[in-house]
C-alpha cells in the first residue's frame, strides 16, 4: 500500500458529526429559517461523488470475504459429518446471506458517498439507510494522506484520509481518482494553513 500525506499543525479539537436524517430547516442567528431541508447541510452546494469504479473494489472485497466463509462452511460439511451440531451450519449460512446482500448493495452504497468543500469545512457523507454526515473544519486538520492498496491502484483510485487532533475522528474518503485525491489533498492543506494563519 502506498501512502502520501501532508502533516499539519493543529489544536485539540474534534471533527463535528451528525447522523440520521436532515431537519426540515435550520434557523439563522436572527431566528429566521436560513436553509430548506433540500439544501441542508450543503447550503445548496452540489455533492461531489466518488468514482463509480470504486463499487467494483467494494464488491470484490465483499465477494472475497463471502468465498472465505463459504469455504469454511464446505470444510465443516466435509470434515464434520454428522458430528457437528446444527448451530455452526446456521451461523455460517446466515453470514453468507448477509455478505451476499451487502455485495448486492455495493453500487448503491458507493453512490451514497459524497463530499462538499464549504467555506470553513469539508463535509463528508456516506450510508444508505442510516446516513452519516461529518464536518471537518479546515483549521483542525493535522494530517491529510493519500493511500492506495493493490486493488485501488489497479483501478486508478485512491483513498484520502484526514486526521484531526483526536484520532477517533479520523475520516476516510475512498474511491477518488488519483488525480482528484492529490488535488483535493493539496487544496485542503492550503485551506488549513490559511485558517491557521488567520487569513
Amino acid at each position: 500500500m502506498s501512502c502520501v500525506g501532508s502533516r499539519l499543525g493543529g489544536v485539540n479539537d474534534e471533527a463535528m458529526e451528525t447522523q440520521g436524517f436532515a431537519p426540515a430547516e435550520q434557523a439563522s442567528e436572527s431566528g429566521a429559517p436560513s436553509e430548506t431541508g433540500a439544501n441542508w447541510p450543503t447550503g445548496g452546494a452540489e455533492w461531489q461523488r466518488v468514482s463509480p469504479s470504486y463499487a467494483w473494489a467494494d464488491l470484490a472485497l465483499n465477494l472475497l470475504v463471502m468465498l472465505a466463509v463459504a469455504a469454511g462452511l464446505v470444510a465443516v460439511l466435509i470434515f464434520g459429518g454428522d458430528h457437528v451440531p446444527p448451530p455452526p451450519y446456521i451461523a455460517l449460512s446466515v453470514v453468507i446471506v448477509v455478505l451476499l446482500i451487502n455485495a448486492l448493495l455495493a453500487f448503491r452504497r458507493v453512490r451514497a458517498i459524497g463530499y462538499v468543500l464549504r467555506e470553513d469545512d469539508l463535509l463528508f457523507r456516506r450510508g444508505i439507510l442510516f446516513e452519516r454526515v461529518i464536518a471537518v473544519p479546515y483549521g483542525r486538520l493535522q494530517l491529510v494522506d493519500v493511500t492506495r492498496g493493490p486493488l485501488l491502484r489497479a483501478l486508478g483510485l485512491a483513498t484520502l484520509k484526514f486526521v484531526t487532533a483526536s484520532v477517533a475522528t479520523g475520516v476516510q474518503l475512498p474511491g477518488l481518482r488519483l488525480e482528484e485525491a492529490e488535488r483535493l489533498r493539496d487544496r485542503l492543506v492550503e485551506l488549513a494553513e490559511a485558517r491557521r494563519s488567520g487569513l
